[in-house]
């Protein structure tokens, strides 16, 4: 660990687990990242609870393998998005099936009717609805790009793909949200 460096940093963690092979920091960056990872592998496995669960424990796996590879050029999250992507990828050529689609009622908490107007409901189905029929490359790089909060940089870095391969597939994402849910925008005072 370089002096300065706030041990409980995710450089620091890291470099606990590198020189000391720290089980205790390795887990404080499980611990820290695996509602993200969680949740990125629950949309590539398309909502298959199961599934997001047997890829985001693969990821830790491969991640503190390769974690003395880890560079630091990127931030951390995104060589964890990576790996997730590509684990993800790998897992699907292996398997050579087609993922289960979203089955909305079971990959959403349920919903208190009462609290929540039906519309918020609806708008959100319809945008699920919307998201699915996008190619995978455009929805994941639209959900890295608004949910993760990723760069176009970092959407890049994440898929492997050049950054204007990203910044097409976001901006035709887009461009087909707003065309499939334009009947909302009637709808609105």
């Amino acid at each position: 660990m370089s002096p300065g460096q706030d041990p409980l940093s995710d450089a620091g963690l890291i470099a606990r687990v590198i020189t000391q092979r720290d089980p205790h920091a390795f887990r404080q960056l499980v611990l820290r990242h695996q509602s993200a990872v969680r949740r990125w592998a629950r949309r590539l496995s398309r909502g298959n609870e199961a599934a997001a669960d047997d890829l985001a424990q693969d990821v830790f796996i491969r991640v503190y393998r390769a974690l003395p590879t880890y560079r630091g050029e990127a931030r951390f999250s995104t060589w964890l998005y990576r790996i997730t992507f590509n684990t993800a990828v790998s897992q699907k050529r292996l398997a050579r099936e087609q993922w289960q689609m979203v089955n909305l009622e079971e990959a959403e908490p349920e919903l208190d009717h009462s609290e929540q107007p039906l519309q918020a409901t609806e708008v959100r189905r319809d945008l699920e609805a919307a998201m699915a029929a996008l190619s995978d490359p455009q929805q994941w790089a639209l959900r890295l790009n608004l949910e993760e909060g990723l760069s176009h940089q970092e959407v890049a870095e994440v898929m492997g793909l050049p950054l204007g391969t990203v910044k097409t597939h976001i901006l035709r994402g887009k461009r087909a949200l707003q065309a499939r849910l334009s009947p909302w925008q009637e709808t609105q005072p």
